[in-house]
């Protein structure tokens, strides 16, 4: 099986159920280490918010493999403790941060505008999904820390998932939030400051609010992704 799979992937010709069927039975681990026996460094992008359950997959990333660089998609919204806190990760587990900044003029239009306030699908649109496009397009596979139990959306999710020309890869989607918090402790993993203050789920500044779960981003609009993981890009007039 493992041969039949090598041979789809450097056609580019994804067996989803193939992949998931042989991901399955190992652990969040050892599905991140497991992935580089397929792919190359080079070819794997991983992204993190450095929200409140980012640094359980940034451990496994630096332990199952250290050299791996992590994105982090500098909206210039994040509030000052997110910042804090990536500089924290990333000194404790020796991460390398690569920032990635939204077009200066469409953010600056964004600010000038408060389209978080009108249009914020735009705005996510502008300063998350455009600006993370000419990566995707470089890589081959995308690692993401999104878990089933945390929405609708995500509880659709399996291990591997075609997104357009990239494979997601969600070695973590089958935790439980029981199983999330006992190896979060178990790692002695620091939280992100703002949850103590009641933010369950962190963003920019403008589109959070304290709640539990995802209950504060973008409270009151119905929106409950930026739009990189459901994959869908809203164009000026559209929203």
């Amino acid at each position: 099986m493992t041969k039949a799979i090598t041979t789809n992937i450097a056609r580019k010709q994804w067996d989803l159920d193939a992949l998931n069927e042989t991901f399955a039975a190992l652990s969040w681990t050892q599905r991140i280490a497991r992935l580089y026996d397929f792919f190359e460094e080079r070819e794997v992008l991983v992204t993190s918010s450095f929200g409140t359950k980012s640094a359980l997959l940034l451990y496994g990333i630096s332990e199952m493999h250290p050299t791996q660089p992590i994105h982090f998609i500098d909206t210039t919204y994040h509030f000052a403790e997110t910042l804090a806190y990536r500089d924290q990760l990333a000194k404790q587990l020796g991460l390398t941060i690569i920032d990635v900044l939204p077009n200066s003029a469409e953010n600056a239009l964004t600010r000038e505008e408060s389209w978080w306030e009108e249009h914020p699908r735009m705005c996510c649109a502008v300063n998350k999904v455009a600006p993370l496009e000419p990566l995707k397009a470089q890589h081959r596979v995308w690692i993401s820390g999104l878990m089933a139990y945390q929405t609708n959306f995500r509880a659709n999710l399996r291990i591997f998932e075609q997104q357009g020309d990239i494979l997601k890869f969600h070695p973590l989607i089958d935790l439980t939030e029981g199983e999330f918090l006992y190896y979060f402790g178990l790692h002695q993993l620091p939280s992100h400051p703002l949850e103590a203050q009641g933010y369950g789920s962190i963003g920019c500044t403008h589109c959070t609010k304290p709640g539990d779960g995802r209950a504060g981003r973008w409270a009151g609009t119905g929106k409950t992704e930026c739009g990189l993981h459901p994959g869908y890009f809203v164009k000026k007039g559209k929203d």
